[in-house]
């Protein structure tokens, strides 16, 4: 590596489905040109994984680099405190410029957790109010996903995610540009969160009509109501598709606009790298691209996230540096929680040895010194009625939620997920090792309390502070306007000069 600091672009999609992309699948149809360059110049994580298949923990977990468990990440409506470390708090503490533009999902007060600027608002609310309810097991939230994402889905001129990415994209752009023009010596770790292809499935026909209906494949292993794992069956009810079979119609529909969501996402990842080339920045950013979870998109018969299917479980993860990492492609199953030490080791540090970390630095991965093949993975939300956890390593892996659920897969032969090992007797050994690592790793009886706590308590502060007056914790993005354009305060000349980038 150099000896200068790098800059770090970190780009986010959300609920973006690895097992889809061209970078994973030889078939795919999907049209990625810009990530497809940058994985063919980078190094590519062929087995990577979400700490948990939901935005908020999974983000809350990848931003500490610990497990939702360690840090009360349990739902969407989850508190994520204050003093929890984080990756901007590490660089900040480094000289770093730490920003976010766009979703991240912080539930709570805080709102930047390390970041020193925020650009946007968040796409979704920072209260309690989505909090599961496991004392009401049988009771469908209004707020739960429903199937109306699928059977709405198709092109549409404007949604409220383009508005949001759109301008998450804009002010990211701005961000750069104000950076080489007034603090160019300053490394910045600048994070560009897009919420797309998240359902609702709809893309501009521009994007929808860079595919045919023929193009699209259809679910590959439909799985029948009836012959659904427990957990599989109660997603069903949750999402309000129990007893209501999708036609291939409403599924090829809202494939065909998530895919156009797939290449929005990459015409932005144009744009920012066409910034970065403008501003004499590309040879110094290190580009990251991940997402917090995937989308099961029909296959199983399952849709959105919520299981450790790999469909919704692996997310893309590319690192792009070619003057610091040579390109290649990396097999060992890693985890976004693994960022945050492989930010702070890009930054030539390490973390602090005296606070708890689960992810594992990337490093040796990236220079080709081999690394870690393992996994965690914890969920203890919607559809959930009691903790489910996942193991990942070598070619196995281990579901398992207590007296609900045990499913054993090995994935070098079953890549698809079709055949449960956990009552074969020739795998008992292996099966009998995950159920001892699971009982070394986590007291479940004493989680599932602390889980059912939690959201006792933040049922019961929500409907408070919905009485009365409401502040509101959703983060307020500030413009000073008296800084911006031409301002009589402000020599003319010297704003012009000072905005014009390359200098006159």
């Amino acid at each position: 590596m150099t000896a200068k600091r790098p800059n770090i672009l970190f780009i986010m999609a959300d609920q973006m489905a690895a097992p889809m992309l061209p970078m994973y699948n030889p078939q795919s149809v999907v049209q990625m040109p810009h990530l497809s360059r940058l994985a063919a110049e980078g190094v590519v994580f062929e087995s990577a994984y979400c700490p948990s298949p939901l935005c908020a923990p999974s983000r809350f977990s990848l931003v500490s680099g610990q497990l939702p468990s360690k840090i009360g990440a349990y739902d969407n409506a989850a508190d994520f405190a204050a003093d929890i470390p984080t990756y901007a708090h590490y660089l900040r503490n480094l000289g770093y410029r730490t920003a976010l533009s766009g979703k991240m999902h912080f539930c709570g007060p805080d709102q930047l957790h390390g970041y020193e600027e925020r650009m946007t608002a968040d796409i979704y609310p920072a209260d309690y109010g989505w909090a599961v309810n496991w004392d009401e097991l049988e009771v469908r939230p209004s707020w739960y996903h429903n199937m109306s994402s699928v059977l709405q889905a198709g092109p549409s001129v404007r949604t409220n995610q383009l508005d949001h990415d759109e301008e998450t994209v804009f002010k990211a752009r701005q961000y750069l540009y104000d950076h080489v023009r007034n603090t160019p010596e300053q490394p910045f770790c600048l994070t560009v969160s897009m919420t797309h292809p998240h359902d609702p499935y709809t893309i501009p026909a521009e994007f929808y009509d860079l595919y045919r209906d023929a193009d699209i494949p259809m679910p590959a292993h439909p799985i029948a109501q009836a012959d659904q794992d427990a957990h599989s069956k109660r997603l069903l009810k949750v999402i309000d598709l129990w007893d209501k079979p999708m036609t291939d119609e409403a599924t090829r529909r809202a494939r065909r606009a998530y895919f156009g969501s797939c290449s929005y996402v990459d015409s932005k990842i144009g744009e920012l790298q066409k910034t970065l080339k403008d501003c004499g920045l590309a040879d110094d950013t290190i580009i990251v691209f991940s997402g917090d979870h995937g989308d099961m998109l029909g296959e199983r018969g399952l849709w959105y996230k919520m299981h450790w299917f790999e469909m919704a479980a692996r997310v893309p993860m590319v690192i792009h540096a070619p003057a610091r990492f040579k390109p290649g492609r990396v097999a060992g199953s890693v985890s976004t929680i693994d960022l945050l030490p492989t930010f702070v080791a890009m930054a030539g540090s390490q973390v602090d040895p005296l606070l708890p970390l689960d992810g594992h630095s990337l490093m040796g991965h990236l220079l080709g010194a081999g690394g870690h093949d393992d996994v965690i993975g914890e969920y203890m939300a919607e559809g959930s009625k009691t903790p489910l956890v996942m193991i990942r390593r070598g070619p196995w892996k281990f579901i398992y939620a207590q007296d609900d659920i045990c499913m054993l897969f090995n994935l070098q032969t079953d890549p698809d997920e079709l055949s449960n090992l956990a009552n074969e007797p020739a795998h008992q050994n292996t099966l009998q090792a995950f159920m001892a690592e699971a009982a070394q790793r986590w007291d479940l009886p004493a989680l599932h309390q602390m889980v059912l706590n939690s959201q006792r308590r933040r049922r019961l502060v929500y409907s408070a502070l919905t009485k009365g007056r409401l502040t509101s914790w959703d983060h307020q993005p500030f413009v000073d306007a008296s800084q911006q354009y031409m301002r009589n305060h402000i020599d003319l000349d010297d704003l012009e000069r000072r905005a014009r980038f390359p200098k006159p």
